[in-house]
């Protein structure tokens, strides 16, 4: 894969990282109780909002466009957020599935930054700045447990 076409992907996986974090958060936020919690993932949401901006920003300006996640991937995060919070509601479930979703999107970003020589410098920065949110995220997410 020649540099552009690697850094297209790139940005592009970011994009659909955080995406899917803001999609899960806001599948997840009518079924949460604590108003505690419920700041916490309002600013979370607040932040994957701005790394998205940024995200197309810059995607924009390479005349790239965005690639969302799809309808199939939508539905089975909502669905799966309903299942879970049917049969467990409680405070540290809810938590306990924001951290899963986050260390998940932590790993496919540490992989990427991991092939940072490969990366253009802005794609790369990008990145690391959605890995370090991400990983502030988790951090912030362990104290409902």
């Amino acid at each position: 894969m020649d540099r552009e076409s690697y850094n297209e992907k790139a940005i592009n996986d970011a994009y659909k990282n955080a995406h899917i974090a803001l999609q899960s958060i806001s599948d997840l936020l009518p079924e949460v109780r604590d108003e505690k919690m419920k700041k916490e993932l309002e600013k979370e949401s607040k932040g994957y909002q701005k790394i998205i901006a940024e995200i197309s920003a810059y995607m924009k300006g390479k005349g790239l466009t965005p690639q969302d996640i799809n309808f199939f991937k939508k539905a089975m995060l909502w669905s799966s957020v309903k299942m879970k919070t049917l049969f467990d509601g409680s405070l540290n479930n809810i938590a306990e599935m924001m951290i899963k979703g986050t260390v998940t999107g932590i790993t496919e970003l540490t992989a990427m930054v991991n092939e940072k020589k490969n990366l253009d410098e802005e794609v790369a920065e990008l990145i690391v700045k959605l890995l370090e949110t991400e990983e502030k995220y988790e951090e912030d997410l362990k104290k409902f447990l």
